[in-house]
């Protein structure tokens, strides 16, 4: 697994990146938007990105390169917030498209997750939470993922299987208690990519 590397005074520190993190004082979309550019020389099909705030989870994600996909999205309908997680896709489970493109959210829309790598075991996790009423709107494994993390965090006591084979994964909690009572934010702005 790669070592999380940190935007600090506009320097990308570890150009081994696909996902980015913000949380600080300053509007997210923005700064989540740049360090999508920055990771983009990978050659990858889609961005995204979703933002906290207090209208919920707000998402974005369009198929292309960043400045004629999500960057012309973010224009037409932006978001605000100084929360929010990022992702460059390469395909891995499901076609490029905007449906497909990360982040993606658990049943509830209550939780994003932004994830590189494979889900090996997607197929069979999948068929049970098809069978248990979860619905599903990309072909990714990712999208499993949020409904497995959805279902966990909501659980005393965890009944889905784990996910073999994710690697690197960031998510953002609507109901987390700490992000609602804060009365100010962080002293100091904090970027995540990993």
């Amino acid at each position: 697994m790669a070592e999380p590397c940190f935007l600090k005074g506009g320097h990308v520190l570890d150009s081994m990146c696909g996902i980015i993190g913000y949380v600080g004082r300053k509007a997210s979309a923005p700064v989540l938007l740049e360090g999508l550019r920055r990771l983009e020389y990978r050659g990858y099909d889609s961005a995204g990105v979703a933002v906290l705030n207090g209208a919920g989870l707000q998402l974005r994600k369009k198929k292309g390169r960043i400045d004629k996909g999500l960057a012309r999205l973010l224009e037409q309908q932006p978001v605000a917030g100084q929360l929010g997680i990022g992702h460059t896709r390469w395909a891995t489970h499901g076609p490029p498209s905007d449906t497909n493109s990360h982040p993606h959210l658990d049943q509830s829309g209550e939780i994003a997750v932004v994830h590189n790598g494979v889900i090996e075991n997607c197929d069979r996790l999948k068929r049970k939470l098809l069978k248990a009423g979860h619905k599903f709107r990309s072909g990714t494994d990712t999208e499993v993922l949020a409904h497995l993390i959805g279902i966990i965090t909501r659980s005393t006591v965890p009944t889905i299987p784990t996910p073999h084979g994710a690697r690197a994964l960031a998510k953002a909690l609507q109901h987390l208690p700490s992000i609602r009572r804060a009365s100010r934010p962080p002293r100091r702005e904090t970027v995540l990519i990993h």
